[in-house]
């Protein structure tokens, strides 16, 4: 065992449990999709879980559903009324993903749309509180222009996988993916729009408040 494989076996013993719902999801997503270790996970599970309840959204929005892990964590901070928009482009993921949706006691907290995020949003015509990118790394500068648009003042993007591996420190970077998380991370930087922050936790998350 690594010694970061060590240290996150130390905050999963010293953090709140994983659901037995939500083990059982993670065990069908390592078993049954490609890129397994794209889903959130425990930890940063009960990290967006604690977020969204701090941040109280109203409404949330969520690029990249992926197999559900991370929607259901924020849809179980939500207050009663509140709501996530969840958005994946691959339609070959609904009929693993809808189910567990369906079957959650979250189940009328989230609306899962199929498609590319940039033609959906604009057609909800919503404002939110509280949006999670976790989409296409080549395109997060895109998302993240769009989704600071119709996000409210004072409300929060989360960004996921903003270390990418440590590889945005690396020199001589010509994959597209690495190179797409490098210019999201210079941008935010220089954006006076909004404050922000990068967590070291699991692959990097930042944290974006819109001024």
């Amino acid at each position: 065992m690594t010694e970061s494989e060590k240290i996150d076996e130390y905050i999963v013993q010293h953090i709140d449990r994983e659901s037995d719902y939500m083990h059982s999801l993670w065990r069908a997503t390592q078993l049954h999709l490609l890129y397994g270790r794209m889903a959130s996970g425990h930890i940063q599970g009960r990290l967006l879980k604690m977020l969204v309840t701090m941040i109280r959204p109203k409404m949330v929005l969520e690029l990249g559903t992926y197999s559900g892990y991370s929607g259901l964590c924020i849809a179980e901070g939500l207050e009663e009324g509140a709501h996530l928009h969840t958005v994946e482009i691959n339609d070959e993921q609904e009929d693993f993903t809808l189910p567990w949706f369906q079957r959650s006691p979250y189940a009328d907290k989230i609306t899962m749309h199929i498609g590319d995020a940039m033609d959906i949003v604009p057609r909800l015509g919503l404002t939110f509180d509280m949006a999670f990118i976790d989409a296409d790394k080549r395109r997060y500068v895109e998302y993240y222009e769009m989704v600071l648009h119709h996000l409210a003042p004072g409300g929060y993007i989360l960004a996921d996988n903003t270390l990418w591996d440590g590889h945005v420190v690396e020199e001589n970077v010509h994959d597209a993916q690495t190179l797409g998380i490098m210019a999201f991370n210079d941008l935010v930087a220089a954006d006076e729009r909004v404050e922000k922050v990068i967590l070291p936790l699991r692959d990097g998350l930042t944290i974006i408040r819109k001024k």
